[in-house]
Formats: structure tokens, sequence, C-alpha cells
């Protein structure tokens, strides 16, 4: 089976060998280019699935390097840009980037996208069955990355996502807190348990009082359950 290829165009080479190192252990092969006007080229040439595209460039900037790309093809790109501006992100997005990620940036994070704009895009040569979980009210599309409320999609970044299709997948079961970082996050995560409850809060801002027949409960001094009262 051939491995999606990932082009990272960075001028930081440090940056570069970091996202390299993380990219290629989920299993990804990895292409990077340092300037603009490599990128344009190698990815004519190279044809990636998806790039990593840095905006402060030399040669061409990355807002230049995505109009180029976007006169030959259509596959994903995500810029990656030190600047928090919406100007930036709302720029990027009308030249046809699919995501972007803040500087400075968590690297599974980055990867977290990286799997969610492929799998989105149909680039990902994850299984093809539908993973979805839907109850009243409720739809947690892990193929798209969509959660739905009321039929209406709520932005969800992609561990939230995780988190919630995880739970709601196993209704009424109670999951402590380290068994959700080694479920959801990997075993290779060194985070610590106040991540789950930090995403576990978000969650609940976004589901709080959306359906009476679920619940997603704390099980005090255990861990966390989707419930379900039917």
């Amino acid at each position: 089976m051939l491995l999606e290829k990932i082009l990272i165009v960075d001028d930081d080479t440090n940056i570069c060998e970091l996202l390299r190192l993380y990219i290629e252990k989920e299993g990804y092969n990895v292409i990077i280019a340092n300037d603009g006007a490599s990128a344009v080229k190698i990815f004519r040439e190279q044809q990636p699935d998806l790039m990593l595209l840095d905006i402060m460039l030399p040669k061409l900037d990355g807002w230049q390097v995505c109009r180029e790309v976007r006169k030959f093809s259509d596959k994903p790109i995500i810029m990656l840009t030190a600047k928090g501006e919406t100007f930036d992100k709302v720029l990027g997005l009308e030249l046809g980037a699919d995501d972007y990620v803040v500087k400075p940036f968590d690297t599974k994070e980055v990867v977290a996208r990286i799997k969610a704009v492929l799998r989105r895009s149909g680039g990902a040569s994850a299984a093809a069955a539908v993973q979805e979980v839907v109850y009243d009210k409720l739809s947690i599309n892990l193929t798209n990355y969509e959660l739905k409320v009321n039929g209406v999609q709520i932005d969800t970044p992609p561990k939230e996502m995780e988190l919630i299709f995880h739970l709601a997948s196993n209704p009424n079961r109670v999951f402590t807190r380290d068994q959700l970082l080694d479920e959801v996050w990997g075993f290779d995560y060194y985070g610590d348990s106040r991540t789950v409850d930090v995403h576990v809060k978000r969650l609940r801002e976004k589901l709080e009082n959306v359906s009476e027949k679920w619940e997603l409960r704390t099980v005090w001094g255990v861990g966390y359950k989707f419930e379900t009262k039917e």
C-alpha cells in the first residue's frame, strides 16, 4: 500500500525536522522544501497528498505558493503561520487553504489536523466504512470529523471529536482518565489527566442540555461516561 506523502514547507529547518519526526511516526512519507519556489516545483513533480505551508518564506511567500499550487492541484493545504490575526486566516482560506495552524503549535495537534483534513478530502487510506454514531439530536461522524447538534455542524477540534466519538461509541461504559489518555491520545502521549478534563469541559459547553436522552457524565473519583437514558 502506498503511503500518503506530506510536503512540509518552512524555512526553519528545526521545525521541518520536528514535524518530519512526528509525521513519519504516524506512517506518512515526508518531503521538505525550505523556500516557496522549491515548494511549487516539488509539488508539481511529486504530487503530495497534503502540504503544510508556512507563510513567511524566501523567494515566494505562502500566499503566492498557495495561489500557484491551486492553479493545478486541489490537494489539501494546511497553512502554518506565526500570525494570529483573523485577516491572515481568512485570506488563507479564501486562497484555497483547507485549514491553518498558528505557531507556536503542538506537534500532535498538527498531526491530528493532517489526519482530519485527509479524511475530509477523501485522501486518507483509512477504512472506507463510515464511522458515525447517532443519538437524539446528536450526530458524531469521525470519517468526516463532523459533530452535528440538531442538524447544525458545530466547530470541534479533532481531539474533542475523537474523545466524544470514543465515549459515545461505548454508551454507559465508564472510562478512567488514564484509559482515555491511552485510547484516544495514544500510549505515547506524555500529558496528564487534566488534559482529559479540559476537553470534556469544552465538549460539555457544546452539548449541555441538548437532549434529555443522553448526557456526558462525570463519575466522581473514576472518570467519565456517555450515559444514555432510554
